[in-house]
C-alpha cells in the first residue's frame, strides 16, 4: 500500500547553494587515500587529533562529550575534486556499484561519515581512534554517537559482507620495520599503513593488486618499491619480511632516464644498509 504525501503542491526543487564552514581539521599520520583502512575500526589504536577553531565558542559546544565512547564525524573528502555514479568496491564483488551503495569518497558532496572512538578532549583538541580520516581533512560536525538508537546489528547489508573472520594479522620482521621507519622519516613515506592495508584481506589475490610470486614468498608493488612478506593461510598472518628496490643496479646507474625523481633516495636507501 502507497500512501500519497498530502503536503504542499509546490513539487519543484529549489536547488540554490548552500556554504557549509568547517569547524575544525584532523590531525593524522594517515597522509595518502592508500594509507586508509576500509573502515575505521580496523585503524587499531592509532590516535588522531581533531583540532576544531578558536573563537568560536566551540570550547562550550564540547561541554559533556567526555561522557560518549564513540562519535559521529562528518567531515570533508578533501582529496577528491570529482564524483562517480559507479565504483569499484575494493572487496567483496567485482562488479561496480553505485556510489550510493558504498562508503567510497567520490561523492557529490565529497562528505565523510566515521564513527570513531572518544580518546580524549584537551581544549580544544579532541582526540580520536580507530578513525579512517585522512591528515587534513576538514571537519563539518561532530554528534555523539548512542547505541540503542545508532546501532541495527540485524540489518541487512545487501551486497556487503564483513568478512573480518578472512582478515590476516600483518606483522613487520624488525629489518622490514626498520626500513618502513627510514622510509618515514626521510621521504614522508608510510609503508607500514600501505602494507596493512593491502595485505589483511586475501594477500595472494595477484587479479587486484601488485602481488607478484617468488621462490621464498611473494612481493608486493608500491611504485617503484617492492614489499617481500610470506604467508601463512592457516594462522592468517601476514609477515613483512623486507623492503627492497625496484630499480635494478643497471636502472639506478642510468640517471638520464629518472621518471619518478626518486633513484637518489634509492641510492641513499640502499648505501643506508638498512
Amino acid at each position: 500500500m502507497i500512501t500519497k504525501y498530502k503536503g504542499t503542491q509546490n513539487t519543484t526543487m529549489k536547488t540554490e547553494d548552500f556554504i557549509i564552514q568547517p569547524i575544525g581539521i584532523v590531525h593524522s599520520d594517515l597522509v595518502y587515500r592508500y594509507e586508509t583502512p576500509r573502515q575505521g575500526i580496523l585503524a587499531g589504536d592509532r590516535v588522531s587529533v581533531i583540532e576544531l577553531l578558536p573563537n568560536s565558542n566551540f570550547d562550550q559546544a564540547l561541554r559533556h562529550l567526555n561522557g560518549f565512547g564513540r562519535i559521529w564525524v562528518l567531515y570533508q573528502f578533501h582529496l577528491n575534486h570529482n564524483w562517480k555514479p559507479l565504483v569499484s568496491p575494493p572487496r567483496h564483488t567485482r562488479k561496480k556499484v553505485g556510489v550510493f551503495a558504498t562508503r567510497a569518497p567520490y561523492r557529490p558532496n565529497q562528505i565523510g561519515m566515521s564513527c570513531v572512538k572518544l580518546i580524549e578532549i584537551a581544549k580544544l583538541k579532541i582526540y580520536i581512534a580507530e578513525s579512517d580520516i585522512l591528515d587534513g581533512s576538514p571537519v563539518i560536525d561532530i554528534k555523539p554517537y548512542l547505541p540503542y538508537s545508532d546501532s541495527f546489528p540485524n540489518a541487512e547489508t545487501g551486497w556487503v559482507q564483513s568478512g573480518v573472520e578472512h582478515m590476516y594479522e600483518v606483522e613487520f620482521a624488525p629489518e622490514a620495520a626498520k626500513q618502513c621507519g627510514w622510509l618515514k622519516d626521510n621521504a614522508q613515506m608510510s609503508l607500514q599503513n600501505f602494507a596493512r592495508l593491502q595485505l589483511e584481506f586475501e594477500p595472494t589475490d595477484a587479479s587486484r593488486k601488485r602481488i607478484s610470486v617468488t621462490e621464498d614468498g611473494f612481493v608486493l608493488a608500491y611504485r617503484t618499491w617492492r614489499i617481500a612478506y610470506s604467508v601463512c593461510v592457516e594462522g592468517k598472518k601476514v609477515t613483512v619480511r623486507e623492503i627492497r628496490s625496484g630499480y635494478s643496479s643497471e636502472e639506478i646507474a642510468d640517471a638520464a632516464h629518472d621518471n619518478y625523481h626518486d633513484k637518489e633516495l634509492h641510492l641513499r636507501y640502499i648505501r643506508a644498509s638498512l
